[in-house]
């Protein structure tokens, strides 16, 4: 029991690892938090410092959602494939992204966790993730919103599990609605501007036509 409590602080520790904050700071000497929409994600670093720095940004928030899974083979306790297993992997995708949002290497101030679950998720069931990327990066193309786009593929998600394939395991249906709910409620003020007309678009990666 011990064990495992180890490894799920060390998928908290690994989602606190403040990829945007570190990377820009080293970069080009910027905390993103101060600046655009204040979020230690990848959308804000390339808004802020551009795409070449927001890539490895990108990168690193999803290796630590994917690390954090697989953390689970630590586990003496657990068997893979089990029941037992998916939901001890479940828990540690938890923390990581409780880590991301709440990093204690960044005095708690985060970002959204999308990169992060997108991680999570293509550790768990790399088909329903690949279905999830292809649905944001097609609303991104029409819509030019980073977080329109980062909503449908939320929303996708538990559409994918149900629906798509059909999984059998209860503990992946049911964290597939709470990941979409929680991406709306992380993104209740996006949500608000885009209902108000007064989101920014990604004209970091789009020519604005207005």
């Amino acid at each position: 029991m011990g064990i495992n409590f180890l490894i799920v602080a060390g998928a908290y520790l690994l989602g606190s690892i403040p990829s945007a904050v570190w990377i820009g700071k080293a970069a080009k000497g910027v905390d993103v938090r101060e600046h655009g929409s204040k979020n230690a994600g990848t959308a804000n670093t390339m808004r802020v410092l551009g795409v070449k720095t927001g890539i490895p940004v990108l990168l690193a928030d999803v290796f630590k959602g994917f690390a954090a899974v697989t953390l689970a083979f630590l586990s003496p306790d657990f068997e893979s494939g089990t029941n037992a297993f998916v939901n001890f992997q479940l828990i540690l995708g938890a923390a990581s992204v409780l880590g991301h949002v709440f990093p204690v290497f960044a005095g708690f101030r985060g970002g959204k966790g999308v990169a992060t679950i997108v991680g999570i998720l293509l550790a768990l069931h790399w088909q329903v993730t690949l279905v999830a990327i292809a649905v944001f990066f097609i609303c991104l193309f029409i819509s030019k919103y980073v977080s329109l786009s980062s909503l449908m593929m939320g929303f996708s998600f538990p559409i994918s599990v149900f629906f798509i394939f059909k999984t059998d395991s209860i503990s992946l249906k049911i964290f597939s609605v709470v990941v979409c709910i929680l991406l709306f409620i992380a993104h209740r003020k996006n949500i608000s501007r885009l209902l108000h007309g007064k989101e920014n678009k990604a004209t970091f990666l789009f020519k604005d036509k207005k």
